[in-house]
C-alpha cells in the first residue's frame, strides 16, 4: 500500500463490515488532470491483477485526485516526444507508441471483464483514455460536474481505447455525432447514450467510502477459476450490492435531458446516409446556429482533422458488428499508423506544445480525405498473430 504524495497512482483499501475489503486506485498526477501516462497503465494494470486474486478484495473504486477531473486523456507530451524522435519512421508494436497502446488498451479490455464489480467515480472531466477506464466498468458514475468528451478529432487521432465499440452502442446516430465533432456532454447525456449509470452529487464521495465500508461483502472462494459458476455467483452478488448502494445516494440529474439527447432528431438528420462529405457539410452549416452547444460542436469539427474525420467514420463501419477483443486489435493498428502518419504529432504541437491553435492538417480538406486514403490507417505493421494483443478475448 502507497501513500507517497508524489506516486502518479495511490492505492488503498478499505476494511468492510465482515473484514473484507474495497481496493480503491486514485490517480495523481492533478497539474494534467490525471492524464494517463504510460508508468500509470503498468501500475494500474499490475495492482487490479492483485486485486483479482485477493478473494477478501470484493470491489474495486477507481478515482482522479482533486475536484477537476477523473482522466482528461492520455500522456500526450511523451508520445509527442516519441514521434517527433522517429519522424518518417513506421511505429510497430516495440516503439513507444505502440508500448502504450498496447498496454492501455489491454488494460481497458481488463476493465471490461475484470471479475469483480469495479466502479468508477467519473467526477469532472472524463475524456478520451479517461473514458478508457470508465467505458468498461461495472458501475460508472457521474456527477453535477462531469464533461464527458472523446475529442481526438482536434488532436488528429480517433476515438481509440474502445471508443468505436461504445460510439457504435450509442442511440441512432448519436455516437458518430459525438466521435466527429468531440461534443462534450453533461451527466444526463452520459446516461442517455450509456456512457455512465448513475448521478451522484460531486460532494458525496465521504458518503459513497462510508457505504462501501459498512456493507458485509461476499468472498470469492479460493480455487475456483474466474468465471467458474461459483466465482460468478459472488460476482452477482457484490455487483447488486454495489447497485443497492449507489441506487441509495443516486438523484436525478439537473438538467434532467442533456443537450445532446435535446438536439437528437437534428442529429439524426445531419449523419443521415453514408455520405461523409454531405455529413461533415451538414454539421458545418450548423456553425451559424444560434445553439452554442451545436455551435461549438460545427466549429471544433471544422478545425479538427478531416483525416481523422474520415478515419473515425470508416472504424465506426468496419466495426459496428466485431468483438470488443477485435475492436482494440483494429484500434492498435490504426493508432500505429496514425502516430505516424503526421497529423497526430501536429495536432499535438498546435494544441500542446507550440500552443497556437494552428494545425497544419494533411489533408487539408475532406474531400481530400477518401476512402482510398484512409486504408493506409488499417495496414499492420506485422502479421496478425504477431498483434500484442492477439490473446484478448481468448479463454484462460
Amino acid at each position: 500500500m502507497s501513500d507517497a504524495a508524489n506516486d502518479v497512482v495511490l492505492f488503498e483499501e478499505i476494511r468492510c463490515a465482515n473484514g473484507t475489503r474495497i481496493g480503491i486506485a486514485t490517480l495523481n498526477s492533478p497539474k494534467t488532470l490525471n492524464a494517463l501516462s504510460y508508468e500509470m497503465t503498468l501500475l494500474l494494470a499490475k495492482r487490479m491483477e492483485v486485486w483479482a486474486r485477493d478473494s477478501d478484495v470484493a470491489a474495486v473504486v477507481l478515482r482522479g485526485t482533486g475536484d477537476r477531473a477523473f482522466c482528461a486523456g492520455g500522456d500526450l507530451h511523451s508520445m509527442y516526444r516519441s514521434m517527433t524522435e522517429n519522424a518518417g519512421k513506421v511505429f510497430g508494436a516495440d516503439s513507444f507508441p505502440g508500448q502504450f497502446f498496447t498496454h492501455e488498451y489491454a488494460l481497458d479490455y481488463r476493465i471490461h471483464t475484470f471479475p469483480k464489480p469495479v466502479m468508477v467515480w467519473g467526477n469532472g472531466i472524463v475524456m478520451g483514455g479517461g473514458m478508457g477506464l470508465m467505458m468498461g466498468a461495472s458501475h460508472r458514475v457521474v456527477t453535477d460536474t462531469t464533461r464527458a468528451a472523446m475529442p481526438e478529432i482536434t488532436i488528429g487521432l480517433f476515438p481509440d481505447v474502445g471508443g468505436s465499440w461504445l460510439l457504435n452502442r450509442m442511440p441512432g446516430k448519436a455516437g458518430l455525432f459525438l466521435g466527429l465533432t468531440g461534443a462534450q456532454i453533461g451527466a444526463a447525456d452520459a446516461l442517455f447514450t450509456g456512457m455512465a449509470d448513475y448521478n451522484l452529487p460531486s460532494n458525496s464521495w465521504e458518503q459513497i467510502v462510508a457505504s462501501l465500508a459498512a456493507q458485509s461483502w461476499e468472498r470469492d472462494i479460493p480455487g475456483h477459476a474466474e468465471g467458474s459458476p461459483e466465482q460468478q455467483k459472488v460476482l452477482l452478488a457484490n455487483n447488486d450490492l454495489l447497485d443497492e448502494l449507489l441506487l441509495a445516494l443516486a438523484v436525478d440529474p439537473t438538467p434532467a435531458i442533456g443537450t445532446l439527447q435535446q438536439h437528437m432528431l437534428l442529429i439524426q438528420r445531419l449523419c443521415a446516409g453514408s455520405d461523409l462529405d454531405k455529413i461533415v457539410s451538414r454539421i458545418l452549416a450548423q456553425a451559424d446556429s444560434e445553439d452554442a452547444w451545436m455551435q461549438r460542436a460545427a466549429k471544433t469539427l471544422q478545425a479538427g482533422s478531416p483525416g481523422s474525420a474520415r478515419l473515425t467514420y470508416t472504424l465506426l463501419e468496419r466495426t459496428r458488428h466485431v468483438s470488443l477483443a477485435e475492436v482494440y486489435r483494429i484500434e492498435l493498428v490504426a493508432g500505429l499508423a496514425a502516430a505516424g502518419h503526421g497529423d497526430f504529432c501536429e495536432g499535438i504541437r498546435a494544441l500542446l506544445i507550440d500552443k497556437d491553435k494552428k494545425p497544419r492538417w494533411n489533408p487539408a480538406r475532406i474531400q481530400d480525405a477518401t476512402p482510398a486514403w484512409v486504408e493506409k490507417f488499417f495496414t499492420a505493421p506485422f502479421a496478425p498473430q504477431d498483434n500484442p494483443l492477439r490473446q484478448l478475448g481468448e479463454s484462460a
